[in-house]
């Protein structure tokens, strides 16, 4: 995986701080988990115990302080909550992504 220690430990804190006590764990997928390639953005699942109110500014927050973090790169963000359609990029991020 593509992701430092250190790197790991900002993305968990920010998603703390963007999702609060309904957090229950974040999930990296993608290009990332490849550790021959280079480049590329950052793909991040949030997995919420309880529902969301505002998925988009949840995600789209969480999309910004990554960003900042990580000098300018791109992160994509997805959700997975209790009130929140369940879509087959789900099942392969449960299947194939990385818990951080």
């Amino acid at each position: 995986m593509r992701l430092t220690d250190d790197q790991i430990q900002v993305i968990r804190q920010l998603a703390s701080q963007v999702a609060g006590a309904n957090l229950c764990s974040v999930r990296v997928f993608g290009s990332r988990l490849d550790d021959a390639a280079r480049g590329g953005d950052i793909d991040l699942m949030l997995e919420l115990l309880k529902p969301v109110d505002n998925p988009a500014l949840m995600a789209a927050q969480l999309s910004a302080q990554v960003s900042r973090v990580m000098h300018g790169r791109k992160v994509d963000v997805l959700l997975s909550a209790p009130n929140l359609m369940r879509l087959p990029i789900h099942d392969m991020v449960f299947n194939e992504g990385h818990l951080l």
